[in-house]
């Protein structure tokens, strides 16, 4: 058992545009938990049977909602070398990140699911590493300060973002990934969890390699069953006893490949529409609005609204930032409609790959707000820009106060972000209220061609990421 201080930074205010007589300052208190770099995505979730959402991020758990006493899960034994100007060397915790010069992933842990497994009261964890490596279940040791047992129970998690949810509707949930070329989900034998879990491919193979990019779920077609959405298509999952093969409708929603996807009622119209980032490794954020027009096998169709991308003239506010490697979907401000989270991957292909590897690592919620005149607006909130996402956004209400707080792990180090909210006059609202800045953007529909040549191309070869060409 190891106690830490917890590094407080400054905290960043963020005003929602609300009725007269609600005025209300959301902000958010920022605890940087660990400076060294030890995985791309982090998470909340009760491990210790207190009622309240403790952080897990890489070999650690934090325990809430202070998060100031620290445990191991493993053994933290990764170092690297930092070779200094005046030719002296020093040995550094972690993977190569922020504290380093070269570009580093932490193969071992890229994202972190909390769930008890083995039914004994206790919450476990489940963790994947870089695309194309296991998944690896490590058994909580109830309450025992000791490292907790690991067991290999999938061979290979492939894509960039991967989930663990319930695809099928047995009330258990899955790992949803890509595997062997194909898309499908992953199971464990729920009598004997440390077996190898059995593999269900609903694609045939196709072009689908480790490093594909974008991925998630929602009932797109509203038949009461969960679809796969990737960036070039939904997958509309059979009725049960159907065909193993689920039906591929082909949509370009994600031309440069972009991270976590949703299907979510944007409009207010009854239809799932789709939420996206439009490069992981690029820029460009929108949804796909899926229209009451249907195509010529009674399929739903879809038009694009790109509300960020590479200029800041193409936004309403002039907010840009490259790099939307993280994508999660909450409603922040308690109004009843999902706003969006995301923010910049900070060196995502390293200190020299991608679009404006230096620019500040920053951090925001996008605020949905439908318009009297049916028209929709994202209204960009800064959380810090000093941080960024890695490959996943940890959620929970770690305080009981109604409000989501947020958990990032990448190669800055590990941060909280506890929201908090006050009461403020109307004059100090409206001072801190987002501005317009170009009225006319927002709400364009790019073209593959313009993604492409904005981002670099789609990524689908089974190899390390590297650099992807910008012009």
């Amino acid at each position: 058992m190891q106690r830490l201080p917890l590094l407080l930074a400054v905290v960043c205010s963020l005003i929602l545009p609300t009725s007269a007589g609600d005025r209300t300052l959301h902000s958010f208190k920022k605890l940087h938990l660990d400076k060294y770099y030890w995985s791309e995505g982090a998470m909340f979730g009760d491990l210790n049977r207190d009622g309240r959402p403790d952080a897990v991020s890489g070999p650690y758990w934090w325990e809430g909602p202070e998060f100031s006493k620290r445990h191991e899960i493993y053994p933290p034994t990764m170092t690297f070398t930092l070779k200094k100007a005046d030719g002296t060397e020093e040995k550094i915790p972690g993977f190569e990140g922020a504290l380093g010069k070269k570009n580093a992933y932490s193969t071992d842990n890229f994202f972190s699911f909390i769930y008890d497994f083995n039914g004994d009261g206790w919450n476990d964890l489940l963790t994947y590493g870089l695309p194309g490596t296991p998944a690896l279940l490590y058994f909580n040791p109830a309450g025992k300060d000791q490292p907790w047992a690991r067991h290999s129970v999938f061979d290979a998690v492939d894509n960039e973002s991967p989930t663990f949810a319930d695809i099928t509707g047995d009330g258990r949930p899955e790992i949803l990934c890509n595997s062997g070329g194909t898309f499908g989900y992953a199971s464990p034998n729920w009598k004997d969890v440390t077996a190898k879990w059995s593999f269900t491919s609903i694609s045939g193979k196709g072009p689908w390699g480790n490093f594909n990019h974008g991925l998630g779920f929602g009932d797109v077609n509203g038949d009461g069953r969960f679809d796969i959405l990737e960036r070039g298509a939904w997958w509309e999952q059979p009725k049960p006893g159907g065909s193993a093969i689920w039906t591929r409708h082909p949509v370009m929603f994600s031309p440069g490949g972009g991270a976590q996807m949703f299907a979510y009622d944007v409009n207010g119209d009854g239809a799932q529409d789709v939420i996206t980032s439009i490069a992981g490794h690029g820029y460009g954020l929108g949804w796909y609005e899926q229209l009451r027009e249907k195509d010529a096998d009674g399929h739903p169709q879809f038009r694009g609204h790109v509300f960020m991308n590479k200029e800041a003239s193409e936004n309403r506010y002039g907010v840009m930032f490259s790099q939307l490697h993280a994508v999660e979907l909450v409603d922040m401000d308690g109004d009843g409609l999902k706003d969006i989270i995301t923010g910049k991957c900070f060196w995502a292909h390293g200190p020299t790959g991608d679009p404006d590897p230096g620019a500040p690592a920053v951090l925001y919620w996008f605020q949905l707000v439908r318009g009297a005149d049916g028209r929709i607006d994202w209204i960009p909130h800064l959380i810090d820009d000093d941080s960024g996402v890695g490959r996943q956004i940890g959620m929970a209400d770690v305080n009981g106060d109604g409000h989501q707080d947020l958990i990032i792990g990448n190669k800055k180090g590990t941060f909280v972000f506890l929201h908090e909210t006050r009461k403020v006059s109307e004059t100090e609202w409206l001072k801190a209220q987002p501005k317009v800045k170009f009225a006319d953007a927002g709400d364009k529909q790019l073209k593959a061609e313009d993604v492409i040549q904005r981002t670099g191309a789609p990524r689908t070869a089974t190899r390390p990421p590297q650099a992807s060409p910008v012009k």
